[in-house]
């Protein structure tokens, strides 16, 4: 799979770390906990599918880290970061063992096909 994104030598040289340097801190926060965890949840307040992702896991009695950023109304342009950074369009963000497997009914899905005990052996 190869996502298209603007290669570096159609974005002026003046503009470039405007682009690498957009926000790079909430993506670094995000590989952070990735790295240490398991399961991350990246979510954001006033969305169900956050809460449905976790009450997913809590009822499998799995442990996982969330991180939550703004809510519909507010920090949509950090979290458009993050977006950019996986290029998955949605929240939450759920990462296992590093990979991005999507969000809450991609999980639910992934647990109901037994596939998900599998990404964590």
């Amino acid at each position: 799979m190869a996502r298209k994104v603007l290669a570096q030598k159609n974005i002026h040289p003046a503009i470039q770390s405007v682009i690498s340097d957009n926000h790079n801190d909430i993506v670094a926060e995000v590989q952070a906990a990735i790295a240490k965890n398991q399961i991350v949840v990246v979510g954001m307040g006033q969305n169900p599918a956050p809460k449905r992702a976790r009450k997913q896991l809590d009822a499998l009695g799995l442990e996982y880290a969330y991180l939550e950023y703004g809510s519909y109304f507010k920090l949509w342009y950090r979290r458009n970061a993050l977006k950019m950074w996986t290029g998955w369009p949605s929240f939450p963000m759920i990462f296992v063992k590093g990979v991005l497997i999507g969000g809450s009914s991609d999980m639910r899905t992934l647990i109901e096909n037994d596939e998900f005990k599998k990404l964590l052996d």
